[in-house]
């Protein structure tokens, strides 16, 4: 198939979510035993089943149709990703911290990306049991079942999450807002919002594609927003992969909050 060609984008939403599946469920296999696990760039840890994840999902979707580029955590870059129009792009595992150390709070993403935004999405969280589906313009769904952000823009007895000390500094100005514990799983801080279980949901700086593609979708087929504070979309398949401080909310109160939020971001830059 030409790289200009539309995939069918059923039957590709149809092989991701089979693919992930089939991925959590190995991740899950591995989970909670001795897995070799090791650090790169300094700071951030893999394992091998974040390596067999990887490789799961790479036979199963890229491999299947090679006219969709392949971005993933865990592989080695390919810069051809940039001229393509549909892309896959994939977090194996989502949170590794907590699943080394025995913690649910992980995920498997996967999005497909046409032209920079994601237009079909899966982020399985086995360990809980929790499957998310959405395809644009469809909606979103947890295990089958239609999910939506909370409507209206009060910023009253809000429910927040984000990285603490941005938190802390939120809940000192609004006492009111209620905090919910960080997950280490960025993709899943963010579908919380899709479910309604969380109003606000911020992602600091130095986030990547991966960590934000399903959820993306996800959030936004949910009647809600994710965005930089001054508005717009976050586009994906660039050159630079890193993106700025992004907030998820309902799509009224998402207006209301980036005001709110204000000068706070410049602490991050």
């Amino acid at each position: 198939m030409p790289a200009s060609e539309a995939v069918d984008l059923e039957e590709a939403a149809a092989r991701m979510a089979a693919g992930v599946r089939d991925a959590g469920a190995l991740a899950l296999s591995m989970f909670g035993r001795p897995v070799r696990n090791w650090t790169k760039f300094e700071s951030s840890p893999v394992s091998d089943a974040d390596i067999a994840v990887d490789r799961l999902l790479h036979e199963r979707l890229a491999k299947v149709d090679t006219s969709i580029a392949w971005l993933s955590e865990e592989s080695v870059e390919d810069p051809s990703r940039l001229a393509a129009r549909y892309l896959w792009i994939v977090d194996p595992i989502d949170g590794t911290r907590a699943y080394l150390a025995g913690l649910p709070d992980w995920s498997v993403s996967v999005a497909l990306v046409e032209n920079g935004r994601p237009v079909a999405a899966c982020l399985y969280a086995p360990a809980s049991e929790q499957f998310f589906m959405a395809i644009a313009g469809r909606g979103a769904t947890c295990n089958g079942a239609p999910i939506a952000a909370t409507a209206g823009a009060s910023l009253e007895n809000l429910r927040i999450a984000g990285p603490r000390k941005l938190v802390e500094r939120l809940t000192a100005r609004k006492p009111s807002f209620a905090v919910i514990p960080r997950m280490r799983s960025l993709a899943l801080r963010l579908v919380r919002v899709a479910q309604g279980a969380c109003d606000v949901a911020i992602a600091g700086p130095n986030s990547l594609d991966w960590d934000l593609a399903a959820a993306d979708l996800l959030v936004h087929e949910a009647r809600g927003v994710l965005a930089p504070v001054g508005g717009g979309s976050v586009i994906y398949n660039r050159p630079v992969l890193r993106h700025g401080v992004l907030i998820a909310a309902g799509r009224d109160r998402y207006a209301a909050f980036a005001e709110f939020f204000g000068d706070e971001r410049l602490a991050f830059s």
